[in-house]
């Protein structure tokens, strides 16, 4: 059988070699790490919520200088040494396990190292992959990574689960920063040549870099309603995640077993949506896809609300079904809303353009979480869905009275995106 589109390409596939290889290397961290914690340190759960917060604080305080760096240098040699990094700040922590000085401390510093480093991969990542397919590639390009981060995501934390379970956190911890290693040397040795980006603009210090960014975003119509929409559909969807999980285990007395096997749907919506990301377009169009991915996802969390009036079997296939639908059409959303902010953006403005959106989608996650916390406890976990819910559909909704609404495809050139 003739292969098709990126399977011939060489440099892409290798490309998805090593990511496929480190995203089911990071599921298993994203459990070893906290095991760690909880088991060999035996943290408080205030210790295991700094340790959450510390990974995620690199993407606020580094984003939008990282995206400067990014657009004056070659992203795939940056890509290659944060991938080392990664690597060897994680072998650090089996090293201490096995040699008895590990302590709370190095783990959050670990954590705070390995974060960084990953905020200048994926913003060099996102950065890099227009450069190395075409335009009308992007897509495939996108679904491909996304069908692997989502094949990751349903059995990379059971492989993961089970890897720990017979050869303890450190352990996987170590084949994790192995995966890191494989992944910087498929990267070293993709052969298509990267030139250094070239900045039309006269060279300014970072905050003018840092402000051109973020006014390349919000003055381009298209860039300023996606980063609007996305950002209050993740601020909103983490007022209700911050509580979905106590109003699922406390107010409809589901087990652990029983919560893991209904969020398990997620991975497989995931995964179709990454199947499906270009026949839905293709279907019905760029702009009606965006906004009713989103205003989908919003709508089908209204069935939480209700699924305690079901017998007990009907409201877990209700959950079940929640989650599928809410993995896939974010995940179709995503690989067609990057693809066309890729597609739109010069090169020497793809590092500051993704560099601005990941800023403000990653500051949501605090907001919305306390938000979350503090509807939950003055109205109730029911109250806290439904306003997460509303807020899901007006951002989609925004969509649709804006110019990305119009947009039958990814456009071909740069230049199509000015409207």
């Amino acid at each position: 059988m003739k292969l098709k589109g990126l399977w011939r390409h060489p440099d892409f596939m290798k490309l998805w070699a090593g990511q496929t290889i480190s995203m089911f290397g990071a599921q298993v961290t994203t459990l070893a790490l906290p095991l760690v914690a909880a088991i060999t340190l035996e943290v408080s759960a205030f210790q295991m919520g700094l340790l959450t917060a510390i990974g995620y604080l690199p993407y606020i305080l580094f984003s939008l200088f990282v995206g400067v760096w990014v657009d004056q240098f070659r992203r795939r040699p940056m890509m290659i040494i944060t991938d080392l990094i990664r690597g060897l700040a994680l072998l650090v922590l089996p090293i201490a396990a096995w040699q008895g000085f590990m302590t709370f401390e190095l783990l959050c510093a670990v954590s705070f190292i390995v974060g960084t480093a990953s905020v200048f991969f994926d913003i060099a990542y996102m950065s890099y992959l227009p450069g190395l397919v075409k335009t009308e590639e992007l897509v495939e390009g996108n679904s491909k990574l996304e069908f692997s981060n989502s094949a990751s995501q349903i059995t990379g934390q059971t492989i993961g689960g089970g890897m720990i379970q017979l050869l303890t956190p450190p352990i996987a911890l170590l084949l994790d920063g192995i995966s890191f290693f494989v992944s910087a040397i498929t990267l070293a040795v993709i052969r298509k040549k990267e030139n250094k980006p070239e900045n039309p603009e006269p060279k300014q210090d970072v905050v003018g870099n840092i402000k051109d960014g973020l006014a390349f975003v919000f003055k381009n119509p298209i860039l300023a309603r996606i980063t609007i929409s996305t950002g209050l559909f993740n601020l909103f969807g983490l007022t209700m995640e911050s509580i979905y999980i106590l109003h699922v285990t406390r107010d409809l007395d589901l087990s652990p077993l029983m919560l893991g096997l209904i969020f398990s749907m997620g991975g497989v919506g995931a995964l179709l949506g990454a199947a499906i990301a270009q026949k839905v377009v293709k279907r019905i169009a760029l702009g009606n896809t965006l906004f009713l991915m989103l205003t989908t996802a919003g709508l089908f969390y209204f069935l939480v609300l209700i699924s305690d009036l079901l017998p007990y079997a009907a409201m877990v296939v209700v959950l079940m079904l929640v989650q599928f639908v809410d993995a896939a059409t974010i995940v179709i959303y995503n690989i067609n809303q990057r693809s066309l902010r890729a597609a739109i953006t010069p090169d020497h403005m793809q590092g500051r353009m993704n560099a601005s959106l990941r800023f403000i989608i990653f500051g949501s996650i605090p907001i919305g979480a306390l938000l979350g916390g503090v509807i939950g406890s003055a109205f109730g976990t029911k109250i806290t869905i439904a306003f997460g819910a509303a807020g899901m559909v007006i951002a989609g909704l925004l969509l649709l009275i804006s110019p990305v609404a119009k947009l039958k495809e990814i456009p071909k050139q740069v230049e199509e995106a000015s409207v």
